[in-house]
C-alpha cells in the first residue's frame, strides 16, 4: 500500500493544462520523436520505457505516466515516470483493471468522483483525472495498459485518446515483438 500524501513530492512538477490545440501540436512533435526512437525497435521495455520519457516530455499536464503489464491475468505495474504506482491491479479493479477487462479507452474526468477501491484505485492523492488506453501486441492480445494522470482534474480529452491509441497501435500491434512486457 502507498504511503503517498497530500503534498506533491519534490521531484515532481504540477500539471500544466493546456489547450486541445496545443495537445496536438505537442503530440505531433512526440509521435516524430517516438517513431524515430523505436521505429527500428523490437524490445518491448525499450519501447515503453521511451514512450514514457517523451510523451512526458512534451506533454506538461502528464503527471503520471505508465505502463501496467498484462501477468498471469492480472496487471503488474511496469515501466513508469512519476510517483510510486500499484503493484498489482486485478483486471475489473479501479480504471486500468477496468480497462484490462473491457479492451476500451477510459477517460475519467475526475477520479476521486469514483469509488475508491473498486472503479478507482489510489495510487497517490495528487492525481485528479485519468486515462488509460489497453495495449494489444501483433496477434490482438492484450499485452499491457498504459496509464496517464493528471494532477488537474479534467485534463484528458477526445485529443488524448485519438493519440494515444495510435501511439500504442503503432509501437506495438505493428510490428514483432522480440519479448513480452517484463519477461527481462
Amino acid at each position: 500500500m502507498s504511503h503517498a500524501t497530500a503534498d506533491m513530492p519534490y521531484f515532481i512538477k504540477p500539471s500544466q493544462t493546456i489547450t486541445d490545440d496545443d495537445k496536438r501540436v505537442a503530440y505531433d512533435q512526440a509521435v516524430q520523436e517516438i517513431k524515430a526512437l523505436t521505429g527500428s525497435e523490437s524490445d518491448v521495455i525499450m519501447k515503453m520505457v521511451s514512450i514514457n520519457c517523451i510523451l512526458k516530455t512534451h506533454l506538461p499536464y502528464y503527471y503520471w505516466v505508465g505502463f501496467y503489464c498484462v501477468r498471469d491475468g492480472a496487471l503488474i505495474v511496469g515501466p513508469y515516470q512519476g510517483t510510486l504506482g500499484c503493484l498489482h491491479i486485478d483486471f475489473g479493479k479501479g480504471v486500468c483493471g477496468q480497462v484490462a477487462a473491457s479492451q476500451k479507452t477510459m477517460i475519467v474526468k475526475d477520479v476521486h468522483a469514483l469509488v475508491q477501491g473498486d472503479q478507482h484505485i489510489a495510487c497517490d492523492p495528487n492525481s485528479q483525472s485519468e486515462i488509460v488506453v489497453p495495449v494489444f501486441n501483433a496477434d490482438g492480445q492484450l499485452i499491457a495498459v498504459f496509464d496517464v494522470d493528471s494532477s488537474v482534474v479534467d485534463s484528458f480529452s477526445e485529443t488524448d485518446q485519438h493519440y494515444l491509441e495510435s501511439i500504442m497501435h503503432s509501437c506495438f500491434a505493428e510490428g514483432t515483438l522480440t519479448q513480452t512486457p517484463l519477461a527481462l
